[in-house]
């Protein structure tokens, strides 16, 4: 039990930006940078499109976790997700794509969607300009992300529990519980139930 207690699952969202007016040309994208523990990081790149003023994507990315100790919604407080609005040019440098272009960089806690009541956050984000000499006059680029946690395994451990113990009862026959241990509640059960219940 000790182990589903610490298993759940993180979604990143990237939905749309906004306030791009002085990118015409090229491809967009998003980069998210998230902790994996021991001070490292993972970085995730999202879909490239066309470059617009008001670019959508509407992409998510779910990724199981798994947490070493009981302390692991704490040390996620502590977390946050860095999200990196990124422009490359659609032409080859000498039969090679060029690297990317830094346009802004916005970070979120895990702290926000910790304390929301459904463990989910739907948000625009103003983004930090790396070049804000560029944007003198304009307003920063915005994105609009998301992000939630989760319990993946709940639904589909209950399950297989509870058909595991109507196996059992149709197999035994005594149709009234008292000579076997058919029905004898499983407490698990009860407890992942409810726990399905408040998520």
């Amino acid at each position: 039990m000790a182990a589903l207690e610490n298993f759940f699952f993180c979604e990143l969202r990237v939905i749309e930006a906004k306030n791009l007016e002085f990118i015409t040309t090229g491809k967009l994208f998003v980069r998210c940078y998230l902790c994996t523990g021991n001070n490292e990081r993972t970085r995730l790149n999202g879909r490239e499109i066309s470059a617009t003023s008001h670019p959508y994507w509407n992409d998510s990315v779910s990724l199981e976790c798994s947490a070493a100790n009981d302390h692991y919604m704490d040390e996620l407080k502590q977390q946050s997700v860095m999200f990196e609005l990124r422009w490359r040019n659609n032409s080859p440098i000498l039969g090679r794509i060029s690297g990317s272009k830094l346009l802004g960089r916005a970070v979120v806690s895990w702290k926000d969607v910790l304390e929301s009541s459904e463990l989910a956050i739907q948000k625009w984000v103003s983004m930090d300009s790396v070049n804000s000499h560029d944007l003198e006059g304009l307003k920063p680029p915005a994105l609009h992300i998301g992000m939630k946690l989760g319990v993946p395994c709940m639904a589909e451990m209950v399950k297989r529990r509870r058909d595991v113990a109507l196996m059992r009862w149709n197999n035994c026959g005594c149709r009234h519980g008292s000579c076997c241990a058919c029905n004898i509640a499983d407490p698990e059960l009860f407890a992942l139930a409810a726990a399905i219940e408040v998520l």
